[in-house]
């Protein structure tokens, strides 16, 4: 077991050392901030001034590994746009976008769940039929057209919740809605799919021969044992629920890190963008290597594969 947590851990810092190189580069690539900062009236002085400020005097590898000393305490410069250090316009965010990941994240579990377990259940009926409308509905439709169609129906015409922004407490319902939407029919299909695995297996057939009740099959041995790929696929949805809420927030104006890191790019503030996705790949990087232990807990298994 120590030995698995070693390679996982080895391998999420690998992952974050890639992501840091690549958002440094792209930062670069993009262009010089000083282009957007200063006008036309800025002398040579300002703007040698400005790029020894912002270290854009030294060499790339210089500037990498300045970004990666800092990076480790916590410090990713002074945002451009804002005025103040990074981490703390990211800190300000971070209560916005973890609630609205955290109320997606509820939907696609109590919604996603039930149906798949439903829908194995009555495999071929009409309820079966619905969650497979549900699930494909929930896969295919863009979030940003959901997000625009429940906005008009449910705020535009009914006036039940506000539009956009975090306002009141029903604020969150359609951004939450709008995010976990494709989670949920995700859910529904793996939850289905594994049960109906399970429910053909032979120790189930077994179980029911010596009279174990329906909801003991179902609930006992059934759910028990289809909850490995659910288990997995919950620890990376909540890990992509955080990172993915870039296009529901925009849509509803919700303050986030996601609405955040849109700001940045169209600011050329690239030691914000940096702190963004810094952030959220550390955030994924910690979901998915949570979800490994447990996995590694559950099935002994894949300890020794």
């Amino acid at each position: 077991m120590q030995k698995f947590l070693v390679q996982r851990l080895v391998i999420s810092m690998i992952t974050v050392l890639a992501v840091s190189l690549v958002i440094f580069l792209m930062g670069r690539v993009s262009g010089d901030p000083r282009h957007v900062y200063l006008d036309d009236y800025a002398t040579q002085e300002d703007w040698d001034r400005m790029g020894a400020a912002l270290g854009l005097d030294k060499p790339y590898y210089q500037q990498y590994r300045m970004f990666l000393q800092g990076a480790l305490r916590g410090d990713f410069g002074q945002s451009l746009k804002e005025g103040r250090p990074v981490m703390d316009v990211i800190v300000g965010r971070l209560p916005a976008t973890f609630q609205l990941a955290f109320f997606a994240f509820s939907i696609s579990v109590v919604v996603g769940v039930p149906l798949g377990i439903l829908s194995a259940m009555k495999r071929g009926s009409a309820l079966d039929q619905f969650g497979k409308l549900i699930s494909l509905i929930g896969q295919s439709a863009p979030p940003f057209w959901l997000g625009i169609m429940l906005m008009f129906f449910f705020a535009v015409r009914l006036g039940w919740v506000p539009p956009y922004g975090r306002q009141d407490w029903n604020s969150i319902v359609l951004p939450a809605i709008t995010l976990g939407w494709f989670y949920v029919a995700a859910n529904l299909r793996l939850v289905r799919s594994a049960m109906l695995d399970v429910l053909d297996s032979e120790y189930i057939k077994l179980a029911r021969a010596k009279g174990v009740s329906r909801r003991g099959v179902i609930l006992k041995h059934g759910l028990r044992n289809a909850l490995i790929p659910p288990l997995t696929f919950a620890g990376v949805t909540l890990g992509a629920l955080v990172t993915g809420s870039l296009v529901t927030e925009t849509v509803f104006a919700w303050p986030g890190l996601g609405q955040l890191a849109v700001q940045a790019l169209f600011a050329s503030d690239y030691p914000l963008m940096q702190g963004v996705v810094i952030v959220f790949t550390l955030m994924y990087v910690t979901a998915a290597f949570i979800v490994d232990v447990l996995y590694a807990y559950i099935d002994p298994r894949i300890r020794y594969a």
